[in-house]
């Protein structure tokens, strides 16, 4: 039984990379020995894209908010690219210390996993059934 996905990304200054996914991303890491470290990232989902060739990927985040997700970032003196919309979404870029890029997007398209507003709209019903079931 597959167990999880492990996301390589190559990166010419991978030390300035690691260190921009903990402090400045805040993901949570373990170090897989040497000061390696692996990151835990968000929920995660694939799509396969028709292509005229095999072994391309892409990386993209997802936010719920993509206007306020490029402002947090920015205010932490992230380059991020232009915003564009896409019938998919809308999307940007996030520049890496290493001198990469990964794709941010906020979904018009139904995602496999919760995102951050349904899991507050989940914990508000459950407060206010709470409320109303008294003591």
């Amino acid at each position: 039984m597959l167990t999880g996905a492990h996301i390589v990304v190559h990166s010419t200054n991978a030390d300035a990379d690691r260190a921009f996914f903990k402090n400045i991303l805040g993901f949570r890491s373990v170090d897989a020995g040497h000061g390696w470290l692996v990151f835990a990232v968000p929920a995660a989902e694939i799509a396969f894209h028709p292509d005229n060739e095999n072994n391309k990927h892409e990386m993209y985040f997802t936010c719920d908010d993509i206007k306020a997700q490029v402002a947090d970032l920015r205010e932490k003196h992230v380059q991020v690219g232009e915003t564009s919309e896409e019938r998919w979404g809308t999307r940007t870029t996030i520049s890496l210390p290493g001198g990469g890029t990964i794709g941010l997007y906020q979904p018009k398209h139904p995602v496999t996993f919760k995102t951050n507003s349904q899991k507050k709209k989940a914990q508000e019903t459950r407060r206010q059934k709470a409320r109303q079931s008294g003591p």
